[in-house]
């Protein structure tokens, strides 16, 4: 699957019947970028396809991603964390069991500091990756 079929299948913002597809291509990905391969716009496309769907547990696999390689490090945005708000990601990162989420707890509120967030909503987010792949 393309980026441009992964937008096609999915739209923008997605289908909350489609989260479970979604997340098995995203671990997918994720597992292909660590062997190395260079799929960073299908990567891309498919956590803002997740963060489309504004639940804060699909913060965790979205931060799996974005620590999966050096480029996806670099390359995805830390607003893809933040699909229900930032708030409630952070609510949900803090009391999660998950050993990641407190790593990913600390890079938010790192970047939340820094003016990462200013401005931010979901919504805006998503309307920006709308006009990014030409859907707007």
């Amino acid at each position: 699957m393309t980026s441009d079929e992964a937008l096609q299948r999915f739209g923008l913002p997605a289908s909350l019947a489609d989260r479970g597809e979604i997340r098995q291509l995203l671990v997918a990905e994720v597992e292909l970028g660590r062997r190395g391969e260079d799929r960073e716009e299908m990567l891309r496309t498919l956590c803002v396809v997740l963060f489309s769907l504004g639940n804060a547990e699909d913060s965790l696999l979205i931060w799996d991603a974005k620590q999966s390689n050096f480029d996806a490090g670099c390359g995805l945005d830390v607003q893809f964390l933040c699909g229900a708000g930032l708030e409630p990601t952070k609510d949900f990162l803090s009391s999660s069991t998950d050993p990641a989420a407190l790593n990913a707890l600390r890079y938010l509120k790192d970047c939340e500091g820094s003016g990462d967030f200013a401005e931010f909503s979901p919504a805006a987010w998503i309307s920006k990756y709308r006009q990014y792949y030409g859907l707007e």
